[in-house]
């Protein structure tokens, strides 16, 4: 679970020495100090507000949160990897499976590679064609990994992902081109299928028709039953080739010759169908994900060489022209554009760039041309580290697909055991043969699970998409099934809600001073402050462009703020223990609001003050209300301050506010809002939210692309945007709603086929499109959350 909070008060790095204050101007009480003291010839009081009760780790106070990483909750989804179980030692290898075209059979494949002796943990992904395996010596494993997958599917190559040469993106030559081979076996099959039927109403000799339905079977079926042949001596009875084999073959034994090659020609047709589908959302979505250059523009001096996109190191120059993709993290060296980041974190809105500034790997140059300084090479940069989120997404299965990948293995079984039956016992009743047997041949086909296997894997990778294209990293299609059930959004404040930086809010003047001379008098005594507090107060006066002066001496008060002089007079700027301590009259100063109020007084009169707050993000009320519409409820916890926190959740909309938290306080309060709400997911970016998250049904995490964010987070919100919150339930809901209506169509339509059949109302044609057909249908039902609005 991911934790990286920002403090930004207490992590500002000055070393200056920061006492914060509550309302009263007393030392917080939150259950630990927080004035910290470090060698410096600075120091800083202000009223803070922000930062009541934090929790953050400062040298005057820790805090062992060792025991809150043990906690365990039955009742909770922990949306853990399918490798969470296997040892740090033991090694983890992925292999491409090359002509991978079944669903079912990669199941199958991972069941025996499961079962192997040494074999930690393997998981095949059918939608990225992937095995990933935890176990020692691999090496050696690997012949039995190539025996176990050849063996199910012949076509099937084991290859190790790091001996892969990635091959450059290659348009598509056409249908005809692209399927050459199967489209002239059915186009031939079907002008033979024709002139067999008619050769059957007209030809003298039926034996001229029957040679033509043989023919055509041949040529559209003699793969499949060699298949099937070849995968009946290693035991494999119940795949599809089996299943169609038997099937039309028993139509031929039955004479009906123009049924079975019929029955074989629409199989054909819909297997053909069906595997352009699945090829095609494959390709929509892994281009969605897979921003990975193929080549850079090395600049060597005075030239530039193209170079494959690996070869390029930490340390090299390289050339972005406008509309190029930025192949590479790094920071710019030369050159002034405009970047759009959506690819990468969805945010619509360009950024501009400059010398100096850094720059992330598949963000689309715009404007001018730029010369970027290479910081980390193609294996880890954000395009590799995305797209390798989504593949490890891709094997983090749901309980759902589990469950129809278990049931799959019992249907089709009990499927053929009814088939048997139908053929036999009522045959044996009636006498009447080939109806029965007819009908038997119908269940056969029916049997074939493909449709119920593939149905779900491919709706969840889908969101997976869907959720990439948008800024949303899924770590899995656990996170997806979790969070389409929760009940209540959970979220931090500082760098959630808010966007972690102060500025100044509101400036207000008494007597014969005026706003701007109060602003400047502040800024004067913070100018060499490195507090975000005294920073925002200086950039707010330089915004203005206002004149300013340093002091000709300045005095820390401890716990209180500045006394600084200048050639006009005096002038302090701190709280309001500072103004009583130096006699000044602030009669006039009213406590307003949510922020952080300084005050300032100029030769013992009270000039004004400002209030400095942490800037609430300017979607947060739209995307709060955006949650409530779905009946959710939102609450927020955090260690700031209670009128801080309110006012917060006042301008929001938050249902519910919990303040003053240390983190062990947080995780008492999320069990609460858990046993009152149900199951929760919780928002934060802070590195010592780790017990909440842990212990949230799902966690989810502000990160922008952060490193630490990628890694430890169940969901990752690179916007940092609070609209991504709603964005991600909604997609989790899509992709849910619509891995259950494939589910539910498939064995619908399966089981409605197997009764008209049973009461001789269905052929074999009908269950050949309740195979192949509804499978092509759930293809293209899955595909549509990468369009569909959330």
């Amino acid at each position: 679970m991911l934790a990286v909070e920002r403090k930004a008060l207490d992590e500002c790095g000055c070393g200056s020495s920061h006492a914060h204050q509550g309302d009263d101007g007393q030392e917080c009480h939150g259950g630990h100090s927080h004035e910290h003291t470090h060698a410096c010839h600075e120091y800083h009081e202000h009223i803070d507000e922000e930062h009541y009760g934090h929790d953050h780790a400062c040298s005057s106070h820790h805090h062992d949160h060792g025991e809150c990483h043990d906690h365990h909750h039955e009742d909770v989804v922990h949306t853990g990897r399918e490798f969470a179980h296997v040892g740090q030692d033991v090694p983890q290898k992925v292999y491409i499976l090359e002509n991978l075209s079944c669903a079912n059979c990669a199941a199958k494949m991972e069941n025996e590679i499961r079962k192997m002796q040494g074999v930690e943990m393997a998981t095949i992904t059918y939608a990225t064609k992937q095995l990933k395996v935890a176990a020692r010596e691999q090496e050696k494993l690997l012949p039995r990994f190539r025996e176990i997958c050849r063996s199910i599917e012949g076509e099937v190559t084991v290859t190790p992902r790091d001996e892969v040469q990635r091959q450059p993106r290659q348009e598509h030559a056409g249908f005809f081109a692209d399927n050459r081979t199967d489209v002239l076996a059915i186009a031939g099959g079907a002008i033979l299928f024709v002139a067999g039927e008619v050769l059957e109403r007209t030809a003298a000799n039926p034996m001229i028709a029957s040679a033509a339905f043989i023919i055509a079977y041949i040529l559209l079926g003699w793969g499949i039953v060699f298949t099937a042949v070849k995968n009946l001596s290693k035991g494999h009875v119940f795949d599809e080739n089996f299943l169609m084999s038997v099937a039309t073959l028993a139509a031929f034994a039955i004479g009906d010759f123009a049924e079975a090659v019929g029955v074989m020609l629409f199989y054909r047709v819909g297997e053909l169908f069906e595997h352009i589908a699945v090829e095609r959302s494959r390709s929509q979505i892994m281009d969605a994900v897979d921003l990975r250059p193929e080549v850079v523009n090395l600049v060597q001096g005075d030239t530039v060489d193209v170079i494959p996109a690996g070869n390029a190191q930490a340390g090299d120059l390289i050339l972005v022209r406008p509309g190029d993709r930025i192949p590479l993290d790094g920071r710019v060296e030369e050159g002034e554009s405009r970047i759009d980041t959506s690819p990468v974190t969805g945010e619509p809105v360009p950024v501009s760039v400059k010398p100096g500034m850094e720059v992330i790997s598949g963000c689309v140059n715009e404007q001018g041309v730029l010369k970027v300084r290479v910081e980390k090479p193609l294996s880890e940069s954000m395009v590799t580290r995305i797209l390798d989120s989504v593949e490890n997404a891709a094997a983090s299965k749901p309980k759902i697909d589990k469950f129809i990948t278990k049931f799959a293995r019992v249907y089709t079984p009990i499927v053929v055991a009814v088939a048997m039956a139908t053929a036999i016992i009522p045959s044996l009743i009636t006498g009447d043969w080939n109806h029965w047997v007819y009908t038997a041949i119908t269940f056969l086909v029916i049997s074939c699970p493909c449709a119920l296997v593939l149905s779900v894997p491919l709706a969840f990778f889908s969101g997976i998409g869907a959720g990439s294209r948008r800024g949303i990293l899924f770590k899995g299609g656990v996170a997806i099934e979790a969070l389409k059930s929760v009940k209540a959004i959970v979220m931090d404040k500082t760098g959630t809600i808010t966007k972690g930086s102060f500025e100044v809010q509101q400036v207000t003047a008494v007597g014969r001073f005026t706003e701007k001379q109060v602003l400047t008098m502040a800024a004067d005594c913070e100018l060499d402050s490195s507090h975000p507090i005294g920073s925002s107060i200086v950039k707010a006066a330089r915004e203005m462009k206002l004149e300013l002066i340093r002091p000709e001496k300045s005095e820390e008060i401890s716990g209180k703020g500045v006394r600084a002089v200048f050639r006009d007079g005096e002038v302090l700027c701190g709280n309001k223990a500072l103004m009583e301590m130096h006699g000044v009259d602030t009669a006039a100063y009213r406590k307003k609001g949510y922020g952080t109020e300084v005050l300032v007084a100029v030769s013992g009169e009270l000039a004004g003050w400002l209030v400095i707050a942490d800037v609430i993000k300017e979607e947060a009320k739209e995307a709060i209300g955006m949650l409530k519409a779905r009946t959710l409820v939102t609450a927020m916890l955090t260690g700031d301050a209670r009128d801080s926190a309110a006012a917060v959740a006042d301008k929001t909309g938050i249902d519910e506010v919990h303040a003053q938290l240390l983190p062990e306080d947080k995780l008492h309060e999320l069990k609460r809002i858990r046993q009152k709400h149900g199951p929760v997911m919780f928002v934060g970016d802070g590195i010592n939210d780790a017990p909440v998250l842990a212990g949230a049904d799902v966690g989810a995490a502000m990160g922008s692309g952060a490193d630490a964010a990628i890694e430890a987070a169940d969901v990752v919100f690179m916007t940092s945007s609070v609209t991504a919150i709603p964005e991600s339930i909604g997609i989790a809901n899509a992709t849910g709603r619509i891995a259950i209506q494939n589910v539910t169509f498939a064995l619908a339509l399966k089981l409605l086929i197997m009764v008209l059949g049973f009461a001789g109302m269905a052929n074999m044609w009908m269950a050949v499109f309740a195979d192949t057909g509804v499978a092509m249908l759930c293809v293209l039902n899955s595909i549509r959350i990468l369009y569909k609005r959330v």
